[in-house]
């Protein structure tokens, strides 16, 4: 059987930079948005295939975020500012200290809250991947917020529990929307389906605001993190169980909402790596381009059968990492795990928040570039 994809395959993680022209039609919802987001996605597409990427993403270019997004197909949930929510959330203080960590104005993240029950309006992503599929040969992933990050982050007790007096039940309904949505996209040949979970490094990594420091996606938790992390390991579980053809990925990050490292979180994977191992995907896409994620060694106990989606350039910086600084990163990489299980990738998306981008499209395809040649190398 033909592989889908070479060794080291060349990736991304998902979001790609907003063209201002877009941003402009989205702040002001034009008339003609969707034929905008369409040119948006083709010219991302263009650029990822002209840097050499082995699988591609559709950029996430009708997204605000990651996962705000749900608020446009999902019926029962409202998009909220930061700002808004300091109405309703009920440790103010801690709140309030959350959005100084930051280093983001509190307009400038907008956070998708339940507020009724969900039903789904149309697909949260099906329709995005057909519209991929149809204009690139290549393989393609397509990203999904994960269970945890949604029941955690959206709901609020005094919004929500009208419609689910717990986390759990909303967690309940979170599982079967995207169970469902992902059985369609393997039903309809998608490669690569990769989960959103970046908050599952909040849990055990001490921030520069101690226990709630991750963007805006910490509204709903319990003191425990192995609470939280056992929920977490059963939710995905329950989303993929029995999900056959696609390559089922996570992706965990330490934030990526800013240029300053000294606001994001640091730490090693070892106190994950338990919880990890229980969770039935088949890749993990980890940051290891800066110090602040420890050694690869912390991966060595993983499941033979478990990838690594190696982040190797940091969408933060402006600086280009060279093939070979890259190349040689990845052979450390591939001492632990094997080559056959590193895919090549930034440590997040190169877009985040559509108003406040990390980084802009010139400097991310010359860091995809770096990659792909890295990747030449590799295989050389």
């Amino acid at each position: 059987m033909t592989p889908r994809w070479p060794l080291y395959p060349v990736t991304v993680v998902g979001s790609w930079p907003r063209p201002s022209w877009l941003l402009e039609a989205m702040k002001r919802r034009a008339p003609n948005l969707r034929e905008l987001q369409d040119d948006a996605t083709l010219l991302a597409i263009k650029r990822q295939e002209d840097a050499g990427v082995d699988i591609v993403s559709d950029g996430e270019q009708r997204r605000d975020n990651f996962y705000s997004f749900i608020t446009e197909r999902l019926d029962g949930i409202r998009l909220m500012t930061m700002a808004e929510l300091l109405d309703y959330v009920e440790d103010k203080a801690g709140f309030e200290a959350l959005l100084g960590a930051l280093d983001v104005p509190a307009y400038a993240i907008k956070n998708p809250t339940v507020v009724g029950r969900l039903s789904v309006r149309e697909p949260l992503v099906l329709g995005d991947y057909r519209f991929l599929r149809a204009h690139t040969r290549r393989p393609v992933k397509v990203t999904l917020p994960g269970p945890y990050l949604l029941s955690r982050s959206t709901w609020v007790k005094s919004l929500s529990e009208g419609a689910y007096p717990t986390r759990e039940s909303l967690a309940d309904d979170f599982v079967r929307i995207l169970r469902d949505e992902v059985k369609e996209l393997a039903r309809e040949g998608a490669e690569l389906i990769q989960f959103d979970e970046p908050v599952l490094t909040e849990l055990v990594f001490a921030g520069k605001s101690a226990t709630r420091t991750f963007m805006c996606a910490a509204l709903a938790a319990s003191a425990s993190p192995e609470r939280e992390l056992e929920f977490a390991v059963e939710l995905i579980n329950r989303v993929v169980d029995g999900i056959e053809g696609p390559l089922l990925a996570l992706h965990i990050c330490r934030g990526n909402w800013s240029q300053r490292e000294d606001v994001l979180l640091e730490g090693p994977y070892d106190p994950l790596v338990p919880y990890l191992r229980r969770m039935k995907v088949r890749q993990l896409v980890l940051e290891y381009a800066t110090p602040r994620a420890g050694s690869v060694v912390a991966l060595r106990d993983l499941p033979q059968r478990t990838q690594l989606g190696f982040g190797v350039v940091n969408p933060r910086t402006e600086e280009i990492e060279t093939p070979a600084w890259i190349a040689a990163r990845t052979r450390e990489a591939a001492a632990v795990l094997g080559a056959e299980r590193i895919f090549l990738n930034p440590d997040c998306g190169f877009g985040t928040f559509a108003e406040r981008p990390v980084a802009s499209a010139r400097v991310a395809e010359a860091k995809l570039a770096a990659l792909a040649a890295a990747a030449r190398i590799l295989r050389a």
